[in-house]
């Protein structure tokens, strides 16, 4: 399965090495540049320049003694080279690293999460503030240090500011704290949210009106965070599993395959080639069922209830198909490390091929009673547009990328499974609006039945799980693999200290650059606009808070 190259492009190490010359290679697991971090935003500038216009994902750390610091991961849109950075300071009273929320729009959101849980301040970051956890939570939950007996969770009421702290470097070395308005005392903010069917789950919105029109967002996070992460660290590897059917529970197969396929990655272990058809099959049938009901709720938003109803109707014969062989019908628990948890039901085939023919002229019917109707055009036509430029420096993947013109598919920019063995078409629109990020997705429904077709005949024979040993360790190293969600790119990264729990485990929510970007998406368009814009994002909540 994995065929990537484990070793640096060498023209790439080469020009990094010339540009800072105390970057130092690390080949364990996937290999890593650690970079002093007064060096560090120079040379990620140069990345960022030189065509690194994709940060994959963002992970702070604590590496003990050696301080706290991020793992980053970027990759070249234009020629699909990848390359993974870290810096750190030892500085564990007060650890502070340069940030570059300038350089990639990504990094805003995901440096205010590493500042969450580990405390990490990052230079010239304009907004400071915890992103998951409330303000007044005490110490930092991801340090390896952290006592949650000497942390006792402080319930004052909680009030929203209207300012955020900011960190300046000064010219002898030391940094001030300066605080930027986020609301003027004279600024009309309402309240959306968080009440689950005005935000597509439990997520807040501050927005500033001018009339009908939204001037500013801020997004309030961590509704419903668990701390999965943390868990994470306390489990053997075929514990954390059962953690990821509940962060994208409209992926379940597809994050849970993620995290076999980075576990598998770092034990060498290449899986049969039936267990590689049946996890491509059923990643897309999850597809399938995800984008059904990303059009029911739409439809719903628009106040199309019939509409509605036909895809709840349709949706409920993939869960059937989905049930029969793994038991589950919105948790999966189906992926396995080295295979599926079980073959394949006698009827799956049969029973897939029925419900694909069932459903093409469905979906004809879908585009009859909605997409062709002159108000949902009028409404989603020309609303909430995302430039090329924005989706890339957000790290915006899955449809909301492909409808801005992004090539941003996992299945065809890192092949995996079965995905290197079919012909599929990646649904590409260039406008970027609100109807270009709903036709993506009823299009990928056609693209992911024709993925399904190609491989439901063939699957060949052969093991469905491989023999693990009883207790799992992997090698000492840091680990990365992605699969395509239905909402973008989902990503698990692991640090391992050669232990038979993962020293870190951070997953690459597909949800969290859908928010990070939607204050540039809705800035200028109308409050029933928001709606519309939330929509069609498609983000899943328990995945940004997780």
């Amino acid at each position: 399965m994995w065929k990537e190259k484990k070793n640096m492009n060498n023209d790439l190490l080469n020009k990094i090495t010339a540009w800072e010359p105390r970057a130092v290679w690390t080949e364990g697991g996937d290999g890593m540049f650690t970079v002093p971090a007064d060096g560090f935003h120079d040379l990620a500038g140069r990345l960022r320049a030189d065509g690194f216009d994709f940060l994959r994902s963002l992970t702070g750390m604590d590496w003990g003694e050696a301080g706290f610091g991020v793992a980053y991961h970027l990759e070249a849109t234009a020629t699909g080279e990848n390359v993974v950075l870290r810096t750190l300071t030892p500085d564990r009273e007060r650890p502070v690293l340069p940030s570059v929320c300038d350089l990639w729009k990504a990094a805003e959101l995901n440096e205010r999460e590493a500042f969450d849980y580990f405390g990490i301040r990052f230079l010239n970051h304009p907004d400071m503030r915890r992103l998951f956890l409330r303000d007044d939570w005490a110490g930092y939950p991801l340090r390896k240090d952290y006592d949650p007996a000497q942390n006792p969770l402080r319930m004052s009421n909680e009030v929203s500011k209207d300012s955020s702290p900011t960190y300046e470097l000064q010219p002898d070395g030391s940094y001030i704290r300066k605080r930027n308005v986020l609301f003027e005392e004279d600024e009309y903010v309402i309240n959306i949210g968080p009440q689950h069917p005005a935000t597509h789950g439990v997520l807040r919105f501050r927005v500033s009106l001018e009339g009908e029109i939204i001037r500013k967002l801020d997004v309030h996070c961590g509704y419903i965070h668990r701390g999965i992460e943390k868990m994470c660290e306390e489990l053997t590897y075929p514990q954390t599993l059962a953690l990821t059917d509940r962060l994208d529970y409209l992926g379940a197969a597809q994050n849970r395959h993620a995290l076999c396929m980075c576990i598998e990655k770092g034990l060498g272990v290449e899986v049969p080639e039936r267990v590689q058809y049946i996890r491509t099959i059923m990643d897309e049938l999850q597809r399938i069922d995800s984008h059904l009901l990303f059009f029911s709720c739409l439809c719903m938003d628009m106040g199309a209830l019939t509409a509605f109803f036909y895809g709840f109707r349709d949706r409920e014969k993939v869960l059937d198909i989905l049930e029969q062989t793994t038991g589950g019908r919105l948790i999966q628990t189906y992926n396995t490390i080295g295979g599926v948890q079980a073959d394949i039901h006698p009827d799956f085939v049969r029973k897939t091929k029925e419900f694909i023919a069932y459903m093409r002229p469905k979906l004809r019917e879908y585009h009859e009673v909605f997409t062709g109707n002159v108000i949902a055009q009028e409404r989603l036509k020309g609303t909430g547009v995302l430039t090329r430029e924005d989706a890339v420096s957000f790290g915006a993947t899955g449809g909301t990328g492909r409808a801005s013109g992004w090539a941003c598919d996992v299945r065809k920019r890192h092949p995996y499974a079965a995905y290197g063995k079919v012909d599929f078409e990646e649904v590409l629109f260039t406008e970027g609006d609100c109807f270009a990020r709903y036709m993506v997705r009823m299009r990928e429904i056609e693209q992911s039945m024709n993925i399904i077709e190609q491989l439901i005949d063939n699957i060949p024979e052969g093991e469905y799980q491989l023999k693990m040993k009883p207790v799992i360790r992997i090698p000492e190293g840091s680990y990365y693999a992605a699969v395509e969600g239905s909402r973008g790119e989902f990503g698990v990264f692991i640090e391992s200290r050669g232990d038979k729990f993962p020293y870190r485990m951070k997953f690459r929510s597909t949800g969290l650059p859908l928010v990070s970007c939607l204050e540039t998406i809705a800035r200028g368009t109308k409050i029933a606009d928001l709606i519309a814009i939330g929509g069609t994002l498609d983000y899943v909540v328990p995945d940004i808070d997780r």
